[in-house]
This record gives structure tokens, C-alpha cells and sequence, in this order.
């Protein structure tokens, strides 16, 4: 399972995607997080996953790095969904037995959580598989550059988020790194009962601490080796420029956000009954 987690890996390609403005895929990536929340019936929902699969399409992500991002949260959406069915009430009622009540209201809400929260895990993981460590720190900096006026280290902030970004696969090699030394030395994580199986995360917890410890001061010595400064007067081989291809994408976005907005207003204007379940 551990192996399966994505976040902060890159993919190397030459899709549209990668050749966008790093600045405007934050901004885009955003902007359609924030749409996921817009949507509030089945045309808009419906929309926005076709979206997010020409997303995926257009990128040149192998599928299956993409669904490798979902299966870590896939048990959580799965039971989050049978709570949403079994007790949510409201609707026509399918099936009922005892406290189990399950309708069209229930059925709904489990597929709008499930579809939302695997949308935006793709569109989140689609940033870094599509943006190089380096010019995501660069960009949030730019973006976060007018908070320089109220004396926030913003370069210092974005370094940071950026590295906590490129150290989650680091870190996931040497969980299951030390998860095999364990074994082979005997240790036993499938048997026993839930604080069994706790207590046995001991011996990996531990020397993933130390582990986590141990990069970071190398990773400070060697930016002090470097001279590393907090990014005062430090110049970037790779200028960013805002193309008219950014400027198509935030077009793009534009109309698709108006769209959406006017989605869910479509069944109240058409009559259609079928898609007034609003969530």
C-alpha cells in the first residue's frame, strides 16, 4: 500500500500540460478544486469527471500512476460511501431493515463524496506529476510574492512546501525499506489484533524518525555547502514567461466555471426532475 502513494512524483513528458506556466497551473489547479465544490447535481458532476478524464488524457500520465494516487484513500472513500448509503435518509426508499435504510438521497450523496474526493485527488496529483520540484518552488514564490510587503519570508515558505512535496517518495522507499529489514529479522505486521499490529509499527516508526532526522541535516549541509542563501538577490536559469497558451488555458477554465455554475441551474430550467437531487 505504501508503495502505491504518488504525491510529489514527476513524470517527465511534453504534453500541453507540461508546458504551461507553472504559475497557471497552480492557479487552474485551484480554480477547478474549487469547482468540484460547485457542483451540485448530476449534469454538473458528470461534467466535471470528463473534465478531469481529458485532464488526464491530454497530460500523458500513464493511468496507472494516476490510479496508484487513489488506491491509498480508496478503502476510506469505500466506507465513507456504505455510512452515506446506509444512514442517510431522504428520498425514495430502497431498502430498509432494522437501522439500515437505504434511498435515493443516500445513494446520491455516496456517489457525489466519491466522486468529488477522487477528482481531487487527480487534479492535486496531476501538479507535480506535471511540474518539476524546482519551478513549483519558483512559481509559488512568484505568486506569493506580494506577501513581501508585511515581511513574510515568502521564499522560505515556498522552499519548504516544496520539499515537504519532494521528500513524501523519499520517505516512502525507506518505510518499506526498513519494513523489509524488519521482516527479515522476524517481525510480524499481518497477525495479531488491531494494537498488536500498533505495537509492532514500533520498530518502523522509530527508525524512520532517525531516518527523517538524518536527511534533513544532510540536506542542510549540503545547501550550506552551497552557499544557499534565503533567495535575496538569486537569479533562475529558467525564466518564467507567461505564453498565449497559458492565456488560452485560463480562457479555457473560464468558460468551463461558467459553465458549470449554469449546469446546475439547467434543471430547474429545463423541468427535468431527475436531476434536482442537490447534495
Amino acid at each position: 500500500m505504501v508503495k502505491d502513494i504518488t504525491i510529489g512524483q514527476y513524470f517527465p513528458s511534453d504534453s500541453i500540460i507540461h508546458r504551461l506556466d507553472p504559475r497557471v497551473k497552480i492557479v487552474l489547479t485551484l480554480v477547478l478544486i474549487v469547482c468540484i465544490f460547485i457542483c451540485k447535481n448530476i449534469p454538473s458532476l458528470l461534467a466535471f469527471v470528463l473534465i478531469t478524464a481529458l485532464l488526464v488524457l491530454v497530460s500523458k500520465v500513464p493511468l496507472k500512476m494516476v490510479l496508484k494516487s487513489i488506491k491509498p484513500i480508496a478503502i476510506v472513500i469505500l466506507f465513507t460511501s456504505l455510512l452515506n448509503i446506509f444512514y442517510i435518509r431522504g428520498g425514495t426508499v430502497f431498502f430498509e431493515w432494522k437501522f439500515i435504510h437505504i434511498t435515493s438521497k443516500g445513494l446520491f450523496t455516496a456517489l457525489f463524496m466519491a466522486a468529488r474526493v477522487i477528482c481531487l485527488v487527480v487534479i492535486s496529483s496531476l501538479l507535480t506529476y506535471t511540474t518539476t520540484p524546482t519551478m513549483l518552488t519558483d512559481a509559488i514564490e512568484r505568486l506569493l510574492s506580494p506577501l513581501k510587503i508585511f515581511k513574510i519570508p515568502v521564499h522560505t515558505l515556498s522552499m519548504m512546501m516544496t520539499l515537504a512535496l519532494r521528500f513524501i517518495p523519499v520517505l516512502i522507499d525507506e518505510i518499506d525499506r526498513i519494513t523489509n529489514a524488519q521482516k527479515a529479522r522476524g517481525a510480524d505486521f499481518e497477525t495479531g489484533g488491531l494494537i498488536k499490529k500498533a505495537q509492532a509499527m514500533i520498530p518502523i516508526i522509530v527508525p524512520l524518525f532517525i531516518s527523517s532526522i538524518k536527511h534533513a541535516y544532510e540536506l542542510a549541509d549540503a545547501m550550506d555547502c552551497r552557499c544557499y542563501t534565503d533567495g535575496s538577490g538569486r537569479t533562475r536559469m529558467k525564466q518564467m514567461k507567461t505564453k498565449a497558451s497559458d492565456y488560452a488555458a485560463l480562457f479555457v477554465s473560464l468558460v468551463f466555471v461558467t459553465a458549470l455554475i449554469l449546469c446546475n441551474y439547467a434543471p430547474f430550467i429545463t423541468g427535468l426532475t431527475f436531476f434536482n437531487t442537490v447534495i
